[in-house]
C-alpha cells in the first residue's frame, strides 16, 4: 500500500461578499451573502515510501492547501487522505511523530534566542532524552554545515543559515515523511544547493519520503524524478519531468547565428519567432517538422552556426499556466 494515498480530495472555502460603502457595510453586518471558492478540486495521487516527488503549480493553484490537508492542519471538504495509515486531520500522536511540515515563509525558531534553545524545546516536545537529542543535533548540524552557528541568536543568522536551522528543528524528531513548502524561498544559489544536497542525503540515509513544492526548477530537477502538476486546484499531470516536455511541449528551440543581420519577416515562415537581435534569431519549431525546417533554413540563409535544444521547463510551465489550457499545443 502506498505511504501517502489521496483519493478525490477537495477543499472549498466559503467567503463573505461585501460591496464598498457604508450602506453595504451595514447591510453586510445584518445580512451576509456568501460565495464558495474551490481551492483544491478532486485531487488523487499515491506516493510510495522513499520517493521524492515535486509538486508544481502557479501561486494559488492549491499546493499549500493540499499540504495542509495532508498534515492535518485543514479538514477536507470532500475526499480522503491516508498518510502512513493515519487520517491526517485526526492529528494522532503516532502520525505527528512521523511527519514534518517546513514552510519557507514561516518560522518556528525563537527570534532572540540561539537556535540551540529552540532545539531543546523541540526535543522536550517529542520526549527525546538529552543525550539522544544532542546526538541528533550534532549529526544534522554536520550534514547542514551549521557548525557553531547553533549558539548564535536566530536574528543574527543569514537567511540561508536560518533556513538550515529551521530544517534541523523540523527534522530533530527524525520524521520519515517530509512535506516541504518552498524550503529554498529567497535563498541565494549556494544556499539553495546546500539545502538540496542535505535533502538528498537525508532521503538516502533515512529512506524519507518527500513531497516538495518549489518555484525554483533547479530544486525540482535536482531532487525529483517524479512531479505532480496542479492548476486551478486540479491535478493535471503525474509523471516524469521529461514527460512534461513530451506532453506539453512538442516543439524544439532553434537558435541561429547568420552571416548577415537577421530579418524577422524572412524568418517567420519557418516557425514561431521568439527573438531577433542583430545576426542571431531564435525559432520555436514543432518536433515533427524539425528536420524539414532546418533543411529549408540551411538552403535559404547563410548560417554561421545553429543549435537545437529542448525548451526550458520554466518556459513550458509558463506557457501552460498563461494559456490556462492543460491540453498539449497543436
Amino acid at each position: 500500500m502506498p505511504l501517502i494515498q489521496v483519493d478525490h480530495l477537495s477543499k472549498t472555502y466559503r467567503t463573505a461578499i461585501k460591496a464598498p460603502g457604508w450602506r453595504n457595510t451595514l447591510r453586510h453586518f445584518f445580512r451576509r451573502t456568501w460565495r464558495d471558492v474551490p481551492a483544491v478540486r478532486d485531487v488523487s495521487f499515491a506516493i510510495e515510501s522513499g520517493e521524492i516527488v515535486g509538486f508544481l503549480g502557479p501561486n494559488g493553484a492549491g499546493k499549500t492547501t493540499t499540504l495542509k490537508m495532508l498534515t492535518g492542519l485543514l479538514f477536507p471538504t470532500a475526499g480522503t487522505a491516508q498518510v502512513a495509515g493515519f487520517t491526517p486531520f485526526r492529528r494522532q500522536h503516532g502520525f505527528l511523530r512521523r511527519i514534518t511540515l517546513v514552510m519557507g515563509q514561516k518560522q518556528q525558531l525563537i527570534w532572540d534566542l540561539p537556535t540551540l534553545d529552540s532545539l531543546r524545546i523541540n526535543a522536550a516536545i517529542y520526549e527525546l532524552a538529552e543525550p539522544e537529542a544532542a546526538r541528533r543535533t550534532a549529526e544534522l548540524a554536520e550534514l547542514l554545515g551549521l557548525g557553531d552557528k547553533l549558539k548564535v541568536p536566530v536574528r543574527k543568522l543569514s537567511l540561508g543559515e536560518r533556513m538550515k536551522a529551521e530544517l534541523l528543528a523540523a527534522l530533530l524528531h527524525r520524521p520519515d515523511i517530509l512535506f516541504l513548502d518552498e524550503p529554498t524561498l529567497g535563498l541565494d544559489v549556494n544556499a539553495q544547493a546546500a539545502v538540496r544536497d542535505f535533502l538528498r542525503a537525508y532521503n538516502r540515509q533515512y529512506g524519507a519520503t518527500i513531497l516538495l513544492t518549489s518555484h525554483y526548477m533547479a530544486d525540482i530537477q535536482a531532487l525529483c524524478p517524479r512531479v505532480l502538476l496542479i492548476h486551478e486546484g486540479a491535478l493535471c499531470y503525474d509523471g516524469s519531468l521529461d514527460g512534461i516536455r513530451r506532453r506539453f511541449a512538442p516543439w524544439r528551440e532553434v537558435k541561429l547565428e547568420l552571416e548577415h543581420e537577421a530579418v524577422a519577416a524572412e524568418l517567420r515562415p519557418y516557425g514561431e519567432l521568439s527573438r531577433v537581435e542583430g545576426r542571431t534569431a531564435e525559432l520555436i519549431v514543432r518536433r515533427e517538422a524539425l528536420t524539414e525546417t532546418v533543411t529549408r533554413l540551411l538552403e535559404a540563409f547563410a548560417i554561421r552556426d545553429f543549435t537545437i535544444t529542448d525548451p526550458a521547463l520554466e518556459t513550458i510551465l509558463a506557457r501552460i499556466f498563461a494559456d490556462g489550457s492543460l491540453n498539449p499545443p497543436k
